[in-house]
């Protein structure tokens, strides 16, 4: 016994001090905890604050784009590559779509034969369905803008007839043309009751375009054609050989969908490029695309991402040649009229020469002379033209003598003689 003793005193002092050591551990461990739980109301509030800064930021930049704006973002948004010959490619070139716009038919106001005659048609075309199709109903808001543009220019074009008509009826009263005018009457009044009827028409299909609710269903099927189903061997192939072949398939297709829809009854026509774009417009606008219509888009240019300008230097040097343009058009002008001048004072000069000025007389005087010949004397008239070849005034090149008085009188009295022949012979004839 007195050697377990110690033994037992000793694992008492062992356990003691584990004890206590395990107590300095504990207050240890709990020292930090208090620390942090004290600290937990100000970081509560630190985040409480974080949040509201975020919370603030995000109702400012609500709706605005974050990031960088590429080709490829855009691309990938729309699910689509482009629209190339009336068709739309997409998956990087793997899958080319056409579509169909279908119009429907009054299925309500057919009769219990034609129903009939309807639906055989339109199960014989899901029979002869050989290649997956999709159908797609889009709804618009029903815009008349064209067709009321059409009526105007029409309303304007009958206003513009009226008035001819107007005119004709003015002159046929002038004229005392009765049946005329009352032929012309009734054509106006024919044309006074169209233009009245125009009238009306565009007005009401103004109202009813003013009216938001009206809406148009249309109806479009999706015809898909993948370059996997030409077969391997795709390398060989450019891409335009492989838009080729993808438009003559999907056409084709088409084409029988179109005929198998019109024993039904349905028309149908296949969209082109700008249809196509217009059907995205609307697709991916539902809100935008009633207030900015897709003509209108195209007509303010909007096709274009960007709008570059000429660049400075370009635009002086364009400007310099048009104004060298218009300075060379000018003294090339100026130049003409000066040499013109120039020709006529050259002219005037070399009339004014007395050589050349006895010439000009001598042919005149030949040419007064002959037109006396039948009246004359051949003999006369031979020697009157020796006469005038040998004249004293045309042969010397001062300023030829005036004739004295009996010259004048002998002149005179030649120049009457076949005038007094003439009237003569007129009176003969009378």
């Amino acid at each position: 016994m007195g050697a377990i003793i110690p033994v037992l005193k000793l694992s008492i002092y062992v356990i003691i001090g584990i004890m206590l050591l395990l107590v300095l551990l504990y207050f240890y461990l709990m020292k930090p905890k208090v620390e942090k739980k004290s600290n937990e109301p100000e970081l509560i509030e630190v985040d409480s604050q974080i949040e509201e800064e975020k919370a603030k930021r995000k109702e400012q930049d609500f709706g605005r784009f974050h990031g960088d704006l590429t080709r490829e973002s855009i691309f990938d948004f729309m699910e689509f590559d482009e629209i190339v010959d009336d068709m739309i490619i997409r998956k990087k070139g793997t899958q080319y779509i056409m579509v169909i716009q279908c119009n429907g038919v009054n299925y309500d106001l057919m009769s219990e034969q034609e129903k009939i005659g309807v639906e055989e048609g339109f199960v014989q075309f899901l029979n002869t369905l050989r290649f997956p199709i999709q159908l797609y109903i889009q709804s618009r808001t029903l815009n008349l803008r064209d067709i009321i543009d059409d009526y105007k220019q029409r309303v304007d074009s009958l206003a513009n007839d009226i008035e001819k008509v107007d005119v004709k009826i003015a002159q046929a009263h002038a004229k005392n043309n009765r049946a005329l005018k009352e032929k012309l009457e009734f054509e106006k009044r024919r044309k006074i009751n169209v233009l009245e009827y125009g009238i009306d028409i565009t007005d009401y299909v103004e109202k009813l375009s003013s009216n938001k609710n009206v809406l148009q269903q249309r109806t479009y099927v999706v015809v898909s054609y993948y370059t996997a189903e030409i077969g391997g061997g795709l390398d060989k192939y450019s891409k335009d050989e492989i838009d080729n072949m993808c438009f003559s398939e999907l056409y084709t297709r088409c084409q029988n969908i179109a005929s198998a829809l019109g024993t039904s009854g349905i028309t149908s026509k296949i969209l082109d490029s700008e249809e196509l774009a217009e059907l995205l417009y609307v697709a991916y606008n539902r809100d935008e695309s009633e207030l900015l219509t897709f003509t209108k888009a195209l007509d303010s240019q909007y096709d274009a991402l960007y709008s570059s300008g000429k660049d400075v230097i370009q635009k002086k040097q364009e400007k310099l040649d048009q104004e060298i343009n218009i300075a060379a058009i000018d003294i090339a002008t100026d130049s003409i009229l000066k040499a013109d001048k120039r020709k006529q004072l050259e002219d005037l000069q070399k009339m004014q020469d007395l050589a050349i000025k006895n010439e000009k007389i001598q042919e005149k005087a030949l040419d007064l002379l002959g037109a006396y010949e039948e009246q004359l004397n051949p003999r006369v008239y031979e020697l009157a033209q020796d006469e005038i070849k040998n004249h004293e005034a045309l042969k010397t090149k001062e300023n030829p003598k005036k004739p004295t008085e009996q010259e004048v009188a002998a002149q005179k009295v030649a120049s009457e003689a076949p005038r007094k022949k003439i009237i003569r012979r007129r009176k003969t004839e009378e």
